[in-house]
């Protein structure tokens, strides 16, 4: 049964030292959150209240705000208001995700904003039971079974282990004032379908089916925390190299493990579609997976992981504008540094050849270069491809270009002989 003790007690379990720490609670004026917010209220918590009005019930949305406005009027609470307006675009998203999505950047930024430490939710026993059917029904995996986490990323729901029933107990024995939201009666969605088709049948088959279940959850977030130690341990064992933004693992020592480990190892990297797991067990080299975090590029016998933030910078700078100083051509310091890896050049330009400025760029296609000492014209991909580089050192390389878009060599590797220089007086000088 839920009490002022039983609250604290689990509050302080996900928490060390929780009375010193800060929070934003999310509070929709429902009996949970309601509930939730006078648990805190009474344990003299330091904490804001944050309410999102989607006006899509009509007065009902104008009425939860109210209430939630007027408890924290009444108890001297900060409040956070968020009213959807026309502004908000919905796009093409399912309204739920839409809603979530505005909510939780909203809540994130009035975290930033007040700094307060945790953001605080109102989910139950109930809802942990939903989405683990909703999971299994997707074949999500062991991550997926062990339902939504207690404290994770900086958001703490301290209500998990309590039911629906044991909250409405609650709020009845401490008067405590709510709304229902008469749309969580309908089964147009997933979640009210389980809710009001799955569950209460489950509970008439035992009634004991919520603790149970409960006490399942628990040994099955054991065996996640326990697969994920294993997990750790097996990517260390698989691992090539490992640096700020890319990680590398062994592919063949990879598809050798059994599927479990290879869907966990790939989760890691956001990669969660059984399909795509195939697909990187078969793909060919030079091929690449994306997902919002990472780049995923088959080399040979390597799977390549690299962090989003690196992908997005080279294609945020795919073009470098260049000083000549005393008639020699400046190249960025960070630049310079990797490609000295590749090698040193000394390259003289006549600058009656070319037009200025010049430029550093990335490989385009259909991209041709004249390489000094060579007979004709080459593709740079073919030029890529004689060098033996690899898909990482590829990506590394710029062409140096001038303003009429012609590419002059690519560094530190050729240079194009069609601009070289033969005359002291009007030449430009690139020096690795």
């Amino acid at each position: 049964m839920l009490s002022l003790l039983k609250f604290q007690n689990a509050l302080e379990q996900l928490l060390n030292q929780s009375q010193q720490k800060t929070y934003l609670l999310a509070v929709s004026g429902g009996v949970d959150s309601m509930v939730l917010a006078d648990l805190f209220q009474v344990s003299g918590f330091d904490f804001h209240i944050a309410h999102v009005n989607y006006h899509l019930r009509n007065e009902d949305s104008n009425m939860d705000q109210k209430l939630v406005s007027d408890f924290c009027q009444k108890h001297k609470i900060p409040f956070h208001l968020y009213e959807i307006s026309q502004k908000d675009d919905q796009s093409e998203n399912s309204i739920q995700n839409w809603a979530r999505e505005l909510r939780y950047r909203f809540f994130r930024e009035i975290q930033e904003k007040e700094d307060l430490d945790f953001l605080v939710t109102a989910h139950h026993l109930n809802d942990q039971l939903e989405t683990f059917i909703i999971n299994l029904s997707k074949a999500s995996g062991i991550r997926g079974l062990s339902g939504i986490p207690k404290n994770e990323n900086g958001i703490i729901r301290p209500l998990l282990d309590f039911s629906k029933d044991e909250i409405y107990d609650f709020a009845k024995q401490n008067q405590i004032e709510f709304r229902e939201d008469k749309s969580n009666q309908k089964t147009d969605y997933l979640r009210n379908k389980i809710r009001h088709n799955i569950v209460p049948e489950l509970k008439k088959i035992n009634a004991d089916f919520l603790t149970n279940f409960s006490r399942s959850i628990n040994y099955i977030n054991q065996t996640k925390d326990f697969i994920d130690q294993s997990v750790d341990e097996k990517i260390e064992i698989l691992k090539i190299d490992s640096r700020a933004n890319q990680f590398i693992i062994n592919k063949q020592k990879f598809s050798e493990e059994p599927e479990l480990i290879r869907y966990e190892i790939l989760k890691r990297f956001g990669f969660t579609d059984d399909n795509e797991m195939q697909k990187v067990l078969t793909a060919q080299t030079g091929s690449s997976f994306f997902n919002p975090g990472f780049q995923l590029i088959i080399n040979r016998n390597e799977l390549i992981f690299i962090k989003k933030l690196e992908v997005e910078n080279e294609k945020l700078e795919l073009s470098i504008s260049l000083k000549i100083v005393e008639n020699e051509i400046i190249i960025p310091e960070y630049i310079k540094n990797e490609i000295k890896t590749f090698g040193n050049c000394f390259w003289k330009f006549d600058k009656q050849k070319v037009q200025l400025p010049l430029k550093l760029r990335k490989k385009q296609e259909g991209d041709v270069f004249f390489p000094i000492g060579m007979i004709g014209k080459k593709k740079i991909s073919k030029f890529f491809k004689d060098e033996k580089l690899s898909i990482l050192a590829k990506q590394k390389i710029w062409l140096l270009s001038d303003a009429d878009e012609r590419i002059l060599g690519v560094l530190p590797f050729r240079q194009d002989g069609r601009y070289s220089s033969d005359n002291s007086e009007t030449e430009l000088i690139l020096k690795l």
